[in-house]
């Protein structure tokens, strides 16, 4: 896996369970999560792969000093190990948490 930032750019963004479904196709355990407005994460990383498809708000990360911004309908792809740290919009944010365990 490589770090991708998949931006949006179809018709109507897809619903949580069209997500999900894509998502569990793909090999990723998933679950639902929501972020209060201005929601901090410090850096970190994980051992797996994760993707984060936000559903709606919006939710801005930080990787190797570029940002991401995500908003509904687009998605991010951080492998496992990436240092990463987000902040969440004013709107605050929800999203799928994919999780493929790293082999």
């Amino acid at each position: 896996m490589r770090l991708a930032h998949r931006v949006w750019t179809g018709g109507a963004v897809p619903g949580e369970s069209a997500a999900r479904a894509e998502l569990v196709r793909e090999g990723y355990a998933v679950y639902r999560w929501s972020d209060a407005p201005g929601a901090r994460y410090e850096p970190h990383a994980h051992d797996d792969d994760e993707c984060l498809w936000v559903l709606a708000g919006g939710i801005t990360f930080e990787v190797g000093g570029a940002s991401y911004t995500l908003r509904a309908g687009d998605r991010l792809e951080l492998p496992a190990g990436t240092v990463h740290a987000a902040t969440a919009g004013p709107g605050g944010a929800t999203y799928l948490v994919g999780e493929r365990v790293h082999p």
